[in-house]
């Protein structure tokens, strides 16, 4: 078999392809090496077309992390997404989905404990998602209960990454996202298409540069 095995080559000729198949210069600065990242995670540059990036989201993440904010996933295979040698050294990254609560609270309220797991973030930390980064690379049900726990003034991130994935609920998910953002800078993929390495690469894309 031949194939290439220089990682560093694999990687520039990753990116060179993306390069031929889709037109990036048209858009932000900050927005395109977001878009970019994200093709790259999941090898389809026809997702740019469903792809919905806010100008402002890279800038509110920089800024929300430089000032000692959280992270909130949905997922644990999301963390392992995240590159933490890219966020200040105090950055925490938290995730409640296995808590014990979780399970309790969504059997006893017969919600998912993806969406029982996110009403833990304000119960267990009511202040701290006020401001904090939110990344959903997985449950269509943890995004819909963030934008109720917005709704009811519980909550206001500084800004929101979202790509949920599956048949059920992950499209309307990002649309109602999309058409009703609240006023936060956001990321999402329209349509059924997501998932943990995509959410993880839009966040990884923005703080790549970022100065600690």
């Amino acid at each position: 078999m031949t194939y290439l095995t220089n990682p560093d080559e694999i990687y520039q000729k990753s990116f060179e392809i993306i390069g031929q198949e889709v037109d990036l210069s048209v858009m932000p600065a900050d927005i395109a090496p977001i878009a970019e990242r994200v093709i790259h995670a999941c090898g389809m540059p026809e997702i740019l077309a469903d792809l919905r990036i806010s100008d402002d989201l890279a800038q509110a993440v920089r800024e929300a992390l430089l000032d000692g904010a959280a992270i909130f996933i949905d997922a644990e295979m999301l963390r392992s997404a995240i590159i933490p040698r890219m966020l200040p050294a105090e950055t925490e990254v938290i995730c409640t989905l296995n808590n014990p609560a979780a399970a309790k609270i969504g059997k006893a309220r017969n919600i998912t404990r993806s969406a029982a797991a996110v009403e833990l973030w304000t119960q267990m930390s009511p202040d701290r998602l006020t401001g904090a980064v939110v990344v959903i690379g997985n449950a269509p049900t943890a995004l819909f209960r963030l934008l109720e726990l917005i709704d009811e003034g519980r909550a206001k991130p500084a800004a929101i990454i979202a790509f949920p994935v599956g048949f059920v609920g992950a499209a309307e998910s990002k649309e109602e996202l999309h058409n009703n953002p609240r006023h936060i800078p956001y990321a999402t993929l329209l349509g059924r298409k997501g998932g943990t390495a995509m959410a993880g690469a839009a966040i990884n894309a923005i703080t790549r540069n970022l100065e600690k």
